[in-house]
Protein backbone atom coordinates (compact mmCIF):
# COMPACT_ATOMS: atom_id res chain seq x y z
CA UNK A 1 0.00 0.00 0.00
CA UNK A 2 1.28 3.47 -0.86
CA UNK A 3 2.08 5.64 2.19
CA UNK A 4 -0.42 8.33 1.11
CA UNK A 5 -3.37 5.94 1.03
CA UNK A 6 -4.99 5.63 4.42
CA UNK A 7 -6.60 2.51 5.76
CA UNK A 8 -10.35 2.47 6.30
CA UNK A 9 -11.38 2.30 9.95
CA UNK A 10 -13.91 -0.52 10.19
CA UNK A 11 -15.98 -0.70 13.34
CA UNK A 12 -16.95 -4.35 13.88
CA UNK A 13 -20.06 -4.42 16.06
CA UNK A 14 -20.66 -7.62 18.01
CA UNK A 15 -22.41 -9.07 21.05
CA UNK A 16 -25.59 -7.29 22.04
CA UNK A 17 -28.76 -7.86 24.00
CA UNK A 18 -29.79 -11.00 22.17
CA UNK A 19 -30.20 -14.72 22.62
CA UNK A 20 -27.61 -15.01 19.85
CA UNK A 21 -24.94 -13.03 21.73
CA UNK A 22 -22.36 -15.84 21.82
CA UNK A 23 -22.82 -16.68 18.14
CA UNK A 24 -22.10 -13.04 17.33
CA UNK A 25 -18.70 -13.18 19.05
CA UNK A 26 -17.59 -16.13 16.94
CA UNK A 27 -18.78 -14.46 13.72
CA UNK A 28 -17.13 -11.12 14.55
CA UNK A 29 -13.81 -12.78 15.34
CA UNK A 30 -13.84 -14.34 11.86
CA UNK A 31 -14.65 -10.99 10.23
CA UNK A 32 -11.80 -9.26 12.08
CA UNK A 33 -9.37 -11.99 11.01
CA UNK A 34 -10.60 -11.58 7.43
CA UNK A 35 -9.95 -7.82 7.27
CA UNK A 36 -6.79 -7.15 5.27
CA UNK A 37 -4.55 -5.12 7.66
CA UNK A 38 -3.04 -3.29 4.67
CA UNK A 39 -6.49 -1.92 3.76
CA UNK A 40 -8.36 -1.73 7.05
CA UNK A 41 -7.91 -0.85 10.68
CA UNK A 42 -10.26 -3.07 12.67
CA UNK A 43 -12.02 -1.40 15.59
CA UNK A 44 -13.78 -4.04 17.73
CA UNK A 45 -16.95 -2.61 19.33
CA UNK A 46 -18.58 -4.94 21.79
CA UNK A 47 -22.05 -4.55 23.27
CA UNK A 48 -22.63 -6.44 26.50
CA UNK A 49 -25.77 -8.37 27.34
CA UNK A 50 -26.75 -5.37 29.47
CA UNK A 51 -26.31 -2.98 26.54
CA UNK A 52 -22.99 -1.34 27.51
CA UNK A 53 -20.80 -0.31 24.55
CA UNK A 54 -17.05 -1.02 24.84
CA UNK A 55 -14.28 -0.43 22.34
CA UNK A 56 -11.16 -2.54 22.01
CA UNK A 57 -8.02 -2.34 19.93
CA UNK A 58 -7.14 -4.32 16.83
CA UNK A 59 -4.60 -6.14 19.01
CA UNK A 60 -7.39 -7.58 21.18
CA UNK A 61 -8.10 -10.71 19.19
CA UNK A 62 -10.12 -12.34 21.98
CA UNK A 63 -13.43 -10.53 21.81
CA UNK A 64 -14.65 -11.61 25.28
CA UNK A 65 -11.68 -9.58 26.57
CA UNK A 66 -13.10 -6.48 24.85
CA UNK A 67 -16.39 -7.02 26.70
CA UNK A 68 -14.51 -7.31 30.02
CA UNK A 69 -11.84 -4.64 29.77
CA UNK A 70 -12.70 -2.40 26.81
CA UNK A 71 -13.11 1.38 27.03
CA UNK A 72 -16.72 2.46 27.71
CA UNK A 73 -18.10 4.48 24.80
CA UNK A 74 -21.38 5.49 23.26
CA UNK A 75 -22.32 6.13 19.66
CA UNK A 76 -23.64 9.57 18.96
CA UNK A 77 -26.50 10.08 16.55
CA UNK A 78 -25.06 13.44 15.48
CA UNK A 79 -23.67 13.03 11.95
CA UNK A 80 -21.26 15.95 12.45
CA UNK A 81 -19.71 14.43 15.57
CA UNK A 82 -17.14 11.71 16.16
CA UNK A 83 -18.92 8.37 15.84
CA UNK A 84 -17.78 6.99 19.20
CA UNK A 85 -17.54 9.14 22.32
CA UNK A 86 -15.78 8.02 25.50
CA UNK A 87 -17.76 7.91 28.72
CA UNK A 88 -14.81 8.55 31.03
CA UNK A 89 -15.35 12.32 30.95
CA UNK A 90 -12.33 12.97 28.77
CA UNK A 91 -14.46 14.12 25.87
CA UNK A 92 -12.40 12.00 23.51
CA UNK A 93 -13.96 10.47 20.43
CA UNK A 94 -13.14 8.18 17.56
CA UNK A 95 -14.06 8.38 13.92
CA UNK A 96 -15.20 5.39 11.88
CA UNK A 97 -15.27 5.09 8.09
CA UNK A 98 -17.64 2.15 7.88
CA UNK A 99 -19.37 -0.21 10.30
CA UNK A 100 -19.69 -3.97 9.93
CA UNK A 101 -22.53 -5.13 12.21
CA UNK A 102 -22.07 -8.77 13.13
CA UNK A 103 -24.95 -8.88 15.61
CA UNK A 104 -27.48 -11.64 15.19
CA UNK A 105 -31.04 -11.35 16.44
CA UNK A 106 -32.70 -8.72 18.61
CA UNK A 107 -31.21 -5.18 18.74
CA UNK A 108 -28.77 -5.99 15.97
CA UNK A 109 -30.43 -7.65 13.02
CA UNK A 110 -33.88 -6.08 13.42
CA UNK A 111 -33.29 -2.54 12.19
CA UNK A 112 -32.53 -0.87 15.53
CA UNK A 113 -28.75 -0.64 15.11
CA UNK A 114 -29.24 0.22 11.45
CA UNK A 115 -31.44 3.17 12.46
CA UNK A 116 -28.76 4.49 14.80
CA UNK A 117 -26.10 4.15 12.10
CA UNK A 118 -28.34 6.02 9.66
CA UNK A 119 -28.82 8.84 12.18
CA UNK A 120 -25.04 9.02 12.59
CA UNK A 121 -24.67 9.02 8.77
CA UNK A 122 -22.28 6.08 8.89
CA UNK A 123 -21.91 3.60 6.04
CA UNK A 124 -22.66 0.07 7.21
CA UNK A 125 -22.63 -3.43 5.80
CA UNK A 126 -25.93 -5.15 5.10
CA UNK A 127 -29.61 -4.33 4.95
CA UNK A 128 -31.08 -1.01 6.07
CA UNK A 129 -33.80 -0.30 8.61
CA UNK A 130 -36.74 -1.50 6.52
CA UNK A 131 -35.17 -4.66 5.14
CA UNK A 132 -33.71 -5.63 8.51
CA UNK A 133 -37.01 -5.15 10.31
CA UNK A 134 -39.23 -7.02 7.88
CA UNK A 135 -36.80 -9.91 7.41
CA UNK A 136 -36.44 -10.29 11.16
CA UNK A 137 -40.19 -10.61 11.66
CA UNK A 138 -40.82 -13.99 10.05
CA UNK A 139 -44.57 -13.43 9.95
CA UNK A 140 -44.26 -10.13 8.05
CA UNK A 141 -41.52 -11.57 5.82
CA UNK A 142 -43.69 -14.53 4.83
CA UNK A 143 -46.55 -12.21 3.90
CA UNK A 144 -44.25 -10.21 1.61
CA UNK A 145 -42.73 -13.36 0.11
CA UNK A 146 -46.16 -14.82 -0.52
CA UNK A 147 -47.19 -11.56 -2.22
CA UNK A 148 -44.10 -11.94 -4.45
CA UNK A 149 -45.35 -15.45 -5.39
CA UNK A 150 -42.47 -17.18 -3.63
CA UNK A 151 -43.68 -20.42 -1.98
CA UNK A 152 -43.45 -20.52 1.83
CA UNK A 153 -44.33 -23.17 4.40
CA UNK A 154 -47.88 -22.78 5.78
CA UNK A 155 -47.77 -20.88 9.08
CA UNK A 156 -49.80 -19.28 11.83
CA UNK A 157 -48.71 -16.29 13.96
CA UNK A 158 -49.89 -16.13 17.58
CA UNK A 159 -49.34 -13.02 19.68
CA UNK A 160 -47.89 -13.69 23.10
CA UNK A 161 -50.63 -11.87 24.97
CA UNK A 162 -53.29 -13.84 23.07
CA UNK A 163 -51.60 -17.11 24.02
CA UNK A 164 -51.30 -16.06 27.67
CA UNK A 165 -54.89 -14.74 27.96
CA UNK A 166 -56.62 -17.33 25.78
CA UNK A 167 -54.53 -20.53 25.73
CA UNK A 168 -57.45 -22.86 24.96
CA UNK A 169 -58.57 -20.78 21.97
CA UNK A 170 -55.00 -20.45 20.68
CA UNK A 171 -54.42 -24.17 20.96
CA UNK A 172 -57.67 -24.89 19.13
CA UNK A 173 -56.72 -22.47 16.34
CA UNK A 174 -53.35 -24.16 15.87
CA UNK A 175 -54.73 -27.70 15.91
CA UNK A 176 -57.51 -26.74 13.51
CA UNK A 177 -54.93 -25.38 11.04
CA UNK A 178 -52.27 -28.11 11.27
CA UNK A 179 -51.67 -31.76 11.96
CA UNK A 180 -48.64 -32.69 14.03
CA UNK A 181 -45.69 -32.37 13.81
CA UNK A 182 -45.26 -28.58 13.77
CA UNK A 183 -42.42 -26.22 14.55
CA UNK A 184 -42.93 -23.54 17.19
CA UNK A 185 -40.46 -20.65 17.39
CA UNK A 186 -40.14 -16.94 18.21
CA UNK A 187 -41.16 -14.82 15.24
CA UNK A 188 -38.28 -12.37 15.68
CA UNK A 189 -35.20 -14.43 16.48
CA UNK A 190 -32.77 -16.69 14.66
CA UNK A 191 -30.19 -19.45 15.19
CA UNK A 192 -33.08 -21.72 16.23
CA UNK A 193 -33.16 -20.08 19.68
CA UNK A 194 -36.43 -20.93 21.44
CA UNK A 195 -37.50 -23.33 18.68
CA UNK A 196 -39.17 -26.69 19.31
CA UNK A 197 -40.40 -29.48 17.06
CA UNK A 198 -43.79 -30.44 18.47
CA UNK A 199 -45.03 -33.99 17.86
CA UNK A 200 -48.22 -34.05 19.93
CA UNK A 201 -50.82 -32.02 21.81
CA UNK A 202 -48.96 -32.50 25.11
CA UNK A 203 -45.80 -30.88 23.71
CA UNK A 204 -47.54 -27.81 22.31
CA UNK A 205 -48.05 -25.69 25.45
CA UNK A 206 -44.43 -26.03 26.69
CA UNK A 207 -43.18 -25.09 23.23
CA UNK A 208 -45.40 -22.00 23.08
CA UNK A 209 -44.25 -20.98 26.58
CA UNK A 210 -40.60 -21.32 25.53
CA UNK A 211 -41.03 -19.32 22.33
CA UNK A 212 -42.98 -16.61 24.17
CA UNK A 213 -39.98 -15.99 26.44
CA UNK A 214 -38.02 -14.68 23.45
CA UNK A 215 -40.58 -12.69 21.43
CA UNK A 216 -43.96 -11.00 21.54
CA UNK A 217 -45.11 -13.03 18.54
CA UNK A 218 -44.89 -16.79 18.06
CA UNK A 219 -44.67 -18.65 14.78
CA UNK A 220 -46.25 -22.07 14.29
CA UNK A 221 -45.27 -23.78 11.04
CA UNK A 222 -46.15 -27.07 9.44
CA UNK A 223 -43.20 -29.48 9.65
CA UNK A 224 -42.26 -30.70 6.19
CA UNK A 225 -40.14 -33.76 5.42
CA UNK A 226 -37.49 -31.96 3.47
CA UNK A 227 -33.85 -31.35 2.70
CA UNK A 228 -32.42 -28.03 3.93
CA UNK A 229 -30.90 -25.97 1.11
CA UNK A 230 -29.18 -22.60 1.56
CA UNK A 231 -28.16 -19.91 -0.91
CA UNK A 232 -26.01 -16.83 -0.28
CA UNK A 233 -26.89 -13.51 -1.93
CA UNK A 234 -24.53 -10.60 -2.47
CA UNK A 235 -25.15 -7.15 -3.97
CA UNK A 236 -27.25 -3.99 -3.93
CA UNK A 237 -29.09 -3.09 -7.12
CA UNK A 238 -27.91 -6.19 -8.98
CA UNK A 239 -27.80 -9.00 -6.39
CA UNK A 240 -26.16 -12.30 -7.29
CA UNK A 241 -26.81 -15.76 -5.87
CA UNK A 242 -24.18 -18.33 -4.93
CA UNK A 243 -24.30 -22.01 -5.71
CA UNK A 244 -26.67 -23.78 -3.28
CA UNK A 245 -25.43 -25.83 -0.34
CA UNK A 246 -27.17 -28.39 1.84
CA UNK A 247 -27.34 -28.80 5.62
CA UNK A 248 -27.56 -32.40 6.82
CA UNK A 249 -28.11 -32.21 10.60
CA UNK A 250 -27.15 -35.08 12.86
CA UNK A 251 -30.15 -34.27 15.05
CA UNK A 252 -33.83 -34.50 14.16
CA UNK A 253 -33.63 -30.90 12.96
CA UNK A 254 -31.02 -28.16 12.70
CA UNK A 255 -31.38 -26.66 16.20
CA UNK A 256 -29.03 -24.39 18.17
CA UNK A 257 -26.99 -27.31 19.54
CA UNK A 258 -26.55 -28.84 16.10
CA UNK A 259 -25.46 -25.47 14.69
CA UNK A 260 -23.00 -24.31 17.31
CA UNK A 261 -22.36 -26.76 20.15
CA UNK A 262 -21.95 -30.19 18.62
CA UNK A 263 -20.13 -31.83 15.77
CA UNK A 264 -21.74 -34.17 13.29
CA UNK A 265 -23.78 -31.87 11.06
CA UNK A 266 -22.67 -32.08 7.42
CA UNK A 267 -22.37 -29.15 5.04
CA UNK A 268 -22.61 -30.33 1.45
CA UNK A 269 -21.24 -27.77 -1.00
CA UNK A 270 -22.44 -27.84 -3.68
CA UNK A 271 -25.75 -29.48 -2.87
CA UNK A 272 -26.62 -32.48 -5.00
CA UNK A 273 -29.33 -30.93 -7.15
CA UNK A 274 -30.52 -31.02 -10.73
CA UNK A 275 -29.45 -28.03 -12.84
CA UNK A 276 -33.07 -26.88 -13.10
CA UNK A 277 -33.35 -26.98 -9.28
CA UNK A 278 -30.16 -24.95 -8.87
CA UNK A 279 -31.54 -22.22 -11.14
CA UNK A 280 -34.87 -22.20 -9.31
CA UNK A 281 -33.23 -21.84 -5.88
CA UNK A 282 -31.03 -19.02 -7.14
CA UNK A 283 -33.99 -17.28 -8.78
CA UNK A 284 -36.12 -17.47 -5.63
CA UNK A 285 -33.18 -16.27 -3.50
CA UNK A 286 -32.67 -13.12 -5.59
CA UNK A 287 -36.42 -12.48 -5.80
CA UNK A 288 -36.71 -12.76 -2.01
CA UNK A 289 -33.75 -10.40 -1.55
CA UNK A 290 -35.56 -7.81 -3.66
CA UNK A 291 -39.01 -8.45 -2.16
CA UNK A 292 -37.71 -7.75 1.34
CA UNK A 293 -35.82 -4.58 0.25
CA UNK A 294 -32.39 -5.93 1.21
CA UNK A 295 -28.89 -4.70 0.51
CA UNK A 296 -25.39 -6.08 0.80
CA UNK A 297 -25.87 -9.63 1.93
CA UNK A 298 -28.34 -12.28 2.97
CA UNK A 299 -28.51 -16.03 3.38
CA UNK A 300 -31.73 -17.52 2.07
CA UNK A 301 -32.82 -20.85 3.57
CA UNK A 302 -35.07 -23.26 1.71
CA UNK A 303 -36.78 -26.61 2.14
CA UNK A 304 -36.85 -29.16 -0.68
CA UNK A 305 -39.53 -31.77 -0.06
CA UNK A 306 -38.17 -35.30 -0.10
CA UNK A 307 -41.48 -36.56 -1.48
CA UNK A 308 -42.65 -34.51 -4.45
CA UNK A 309 -39.71 -32.12 -4.77
CA UNK A 310 -41.64 -28.97 -3.88
CA UNK A 311 -39.53 -25.95 -2.90
CA UNK A 312 -40.40 -23.73 0.07
CA UNK A 313 -38.52 -20.65 1.22
CA UNK A 314 -37.99 -21.02 4.97
CA UNK A 315 -36.42 -17.71 6.05
CA UNK A 316 -34.00 -14.95 5.09
CA UNK A 317 -31.09 -13.96 7.33
CA UNK A 318 -29.82 -10.42 6.81
CA UNK A 319 -26.72 -10.86 9.01
CA UNK A 320 -25.74 -14.46 8.38
CA UNK A 321 -23.13 -16.26 10.42
CA UNK A 322 -19.45 -15.69 9.61
CA UNK A 323 -17.98 -18.44 11.79
CA UNK A 324 -15.60 -21.09 10.49
CA UNK A 325 -18.57 -23.40 9.84
CA UNK A 326 -21.00 -20.78 8.50
CA UNK A 327 -22.61 -21.41 5.14
CA UNK A 328 -22.68 -17.80 3.90
CA UNK A 329 -18.91 -17.40 3.38
CA UNK A 330 -18.44 -21.09 2.51
CA UNK A 331 -20.95 -20.87 -0.33
CA UNK A 332 -19.25 -17.79 -1.76
CA UNK A 333 -15.84 -19.40 -1.47
CA UNK A 334 -17.17 -22.37 -3.46
CA UNK A 335 -18.62 -19.86 -5.96
CA UNK A 336 -15.24 -18.23 -6.51
CA UNK A 337 -15.06 -15.46 -3.89
CA UNK A 338 -12.62 -16.22 -1.03
CA UNK A 339 -13.31 -14.90 2.46
CA UNK A 340 -11.05 -11.83 2.36
CA UNK A 341 -12.42 -10.79 -1.05
CA UNK A 342 -15.96 -11.28 0.26
CA UNK A 343 -15.22 -8.88 3.14
CA UNK A 344 -13.80 -6.37 0.61
CA UNK A 345 -16.93 -6.65 -1.53
CA UNK A 346 -19.29 -6.20 1.43
CA UNK A 347 -17.48 -3.03 2.54
CA UNK A 348 -17.51 -1.76 -1.05
CA UNK A 349 -21.28 -2.37 -1.21
CA UNK A 350 -21.75 -0.54 2.11
CA UNK A 351 -19.94 2.52 0.80
CA UNK A 352 -21.86 2.34 -2.47
CA UNK A 353 -25.21 2.20 -0.69
CA UNK A 354 -24.23 5.08 1.61
CA UNK A 355 -23.33 7.22 -1.39
CA UNK A 356 -26.68 6.39 -2.96
CA UNK A 357 -28.51 7.43 0.23
CA UNK A 358 -26.54 10.71 0.28
CA UNK A 359 -28.12 11.69 -3.05
CA UNK A 360 -31.55 11.86 -1.36
CA UNK A 361 -32.94 15.22 -0.25
CA UNK A 362 -34.44 15.28 3.24
CA UNK A 363 -35.46 18.93 3.40
CA UNK A 364 -36.84 21.62 1.12
CA UNK A 365 -34.53 24.62 0.88
CA UNK A 366 -36.48 27.87 0.64
CA UNK A 367 -34.81 31.14 -0.37
CA UNK A 368 -34.59 33.82 2.38
CA UNK A 369 -37.61 36.10 2.43
CA UNK A 370 -39.85 33.69 0.52
CA UNK A 371 -43.46 33.36 1.61
CA UNK A 372 -42.90 29.89 3.01
CA UNK A 373 -39.75 30.70 4.97
CA UNK A 374 -40.05 30.54 8.75
CA UNK A 375 -39.32 33.71 10.66
CA UNK A 376 -36.87 33.56 13.55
Amino acid sequence: MSPDKKRLRVGVLFGGRSGEHEVSLASAASVIRGLDPDKYEAVPIGITKEGHWLIGTSAQKMLPEVLRTGQRVTMTADPTDAALVRLDGSGGGQRLDVVFPVMHGTFGEDGTIQGLLDLASLPFVGAGVLGSAVAMDKDVAKKLLRAAKIPVVPWLAIRRDDWERHPVEATHEIEKAFSYPVFVKPATLGSSVGMTKVHSHDELAPALHLASEFAMKIMVELAVNAREIEVSVLGNRDPQASIPGEIVPHREFYDYAAKYLEEGTQLLIPAKLKPVEVKKFQKYAVEAFRALELNGMARVDFFLEKDGGKIYLNEVNTIPGFTSISMYPKLWEASGIPFSKLIDKLIELALEQHAEKARTKYAIELPPGSAGALET
